[in-house]
């Protein structure tokens, strides 16, 4: 097991199978000395853990539910990384990470949803967690989903 993964046990944590791909997409692919994910949804154990639009009038989804399922989104795209490298000790860097959040008209909280997977890659990779990121606010996501995160990592051989 990797440091990586003794951190995220240490969170109570334990990666997932990689989320099968939901249309035609492979969950991650290396470049070079990147990694790229595909989005990763709040899947757990082939399911969507909760579906609807953030900050939404009906409560369907509240912002902390939602800064959790962006953390599940976030160890999904770890495990995507992890079936591309097979040892999470090779990534040197959380380059940038990609958030999108389903969201009501009005709410504007996306950057708090998102900080559910920075703040876990950035306990999972400690300094190498640091990284670039976007949090956008979109009318639908797949499924449903209230949330969707990519990663790009770099690595080294």
């Amino acid at each position: 097991m990797s440091a990586v993964e003794d951190r995220l046990a240490e969170l109570g944590l334990s990666l997932p199978e990689v989320a099968k791909p939901v249309a035609a997409y492979v969950p991650a692919l290396r470049d070079g000395n990147m990694i790229f994910t595909s989005g990763q949804l709040p899947m757990v154990s082939g399911a969507l853990v909760q579906t609807g639009k953030v900050g939404a009038v009906d409560g369907n989804v509240t912002p902390e539910d939602a800064k959790k399922l962006a953390e599940i989104c976030a160890l999904n795209a770890i495990a995507a990384v992890k079936s591309v490298i097979g040892d999470l000790d090779k990534v040197t860097r959380v380059v940038k990470v990609v958030g999108f959040v389903a969201s009501d008209p009005s709410f504007t909280g996306q950057p708090g949803v998102i900080n559910g997977a920075s703040e876990l890659l950035g306990k999972a990779f400690g300094a190498a967690g640091v990284h670039a990121r976007s949090a956008v606010g979109v009318a639908a996501l797949p499924l449903d989903a209230p949330v969707e995160v990519e990663i790009t990592v770099s690595v080294q051989d």
